[in-house]
């Protein structure tokens, strides 16, 4: 329980810490959101009103209080760039799309990647870890907005199976939307999946390699059983940890794709926010992957000690 509580409180400072240093990075920087807001034939007289109005002339830590004490409250405010929009409503209907999105590109990283690394380690040296090998690092050096035009091209332009910017909102139609992010959501997993595939084969040579296997082997134990009951386990300790990095990442809004496949998700709302200087949604956005991470990070910190009973939580 002192574990827990010492996670949760440091969970609750970054918090706080991450909040106020975005919030008065956004004071700071140059640029005018009632102006922004106006536009340039604006007076000076409308542009003054608009800031009060705003709270924009107020102390910085009256306004981060004030912004506090609404989002303690469930209300993130309004948006500055969208009218009559509430950055709750903007949220929620983008935040959706990225779960799903997330949802589907995680599952296709450990229905493909697991089986590849432990295929790859189990046949080390050979010519299917060798063609592993290379197709992983090819994979990795591709960028990802190259791979999701390359992928716009084939399975759109060519195959015909989706059509590119059509995106069909999950709200109107989940079937079309769930299937629509499928390919998306491959151009996230491919080089997350080689990264993977590289992790597990060498944690599981490395673990292939101690005495408890050599003990193991010589008590009569399968390859099989000594791999996936005794190896597997302890090899899966640095790839939990970089697929908590995957979750943080694709939770957190896959920019690049997002602008490539048209999908309106939190990373092309976060770029529009910030163009736009939309600080109430750009705040709220920070604020939510933030979270993200530290929690996606504690609940790994406990998995440890369920993936590897060697691991203890003190």
């Amino acid at each position: 329980m002192k574990y827990l509580a010492k996670k949760l409180t440091t969970l609750i400072i970054t918090l706080l810490l991450i909040s106020f240093l975005s919030f008065a990075a956004f004071s700071v920087i140059p640029g005018d959101a009632a102006l922004n807001k106006l536009g340039d034939e604006a007076t000076e007289e409308q542009i003054m009103a608009l800031r009060e109005e705003m709270g924009l002339n107020d102390p910085l830590v009256k306004r981060y209080a004030g912004w506090l004490g609404d989002v303690f409250r469930g209300d993130f405010g309004e948006s500055y760039h969208y009218e009559n929009a509430t950055v709750k409503g903007l949220l929620a209907d983008r935040l959706l799309v990225t779960i799903l999105l997330a949802i589907e590109a995680f599952l296709i990283i450990l229905i493909c990647a697991i089986p590849l690394g432990i295929l790859s380690a189990r046949f080390f040296g050979g010519w299917i870890d060798a063609v592993l090998n290379q197709t992983s690092q090819f994979v990795m050096a591709v960028p990802a907005f190259f791979l999701g035009i390359l992928l716009t091209y084939i399975f759109g332009l060519i195959l015909k199976l989706f059509q590119p910017g059509n995106f069909v909102s999950p709200f109107k139609d989940f079937g079309a939307s769930v299937t629509y992010l499928f390919y998306p959501a491959l151009a996230v997993a491919l080089p997350k999946i080689a990264m993977v595939v590289k992790y597990l084969r060498n944690s599981v040579i490395a673990e292939l390699n101690k005495d408890y296997v050599r003990t193991a082997n010589s008590k009569g134990n399968t390859e099989t059983a000594v791999l996936y009951g005794h190896v597997l386990k302890n090899a899966m300790i640095p790839v939990v940890t970089y697929l908590a990095m995957v979750i943080s990442d694709i939770l957190a809004g896959s920019i690049v794709v997002e602008q490539v496949f048209s999908v309106p998700g939190l990373g092309r709302l976060l770029i529009t926010s910030i163009s736009t200087r939309d600080y109430p949604v750009v705040q709220a956005i920070v604020l939510y992957v933030t979270a993200v991470v530290v929690i996606v990070n504690f609940i790994v910190d406990v998995l440890y000690q369920l993936v590897d009973p060697r691991v203890k939580i003190s």
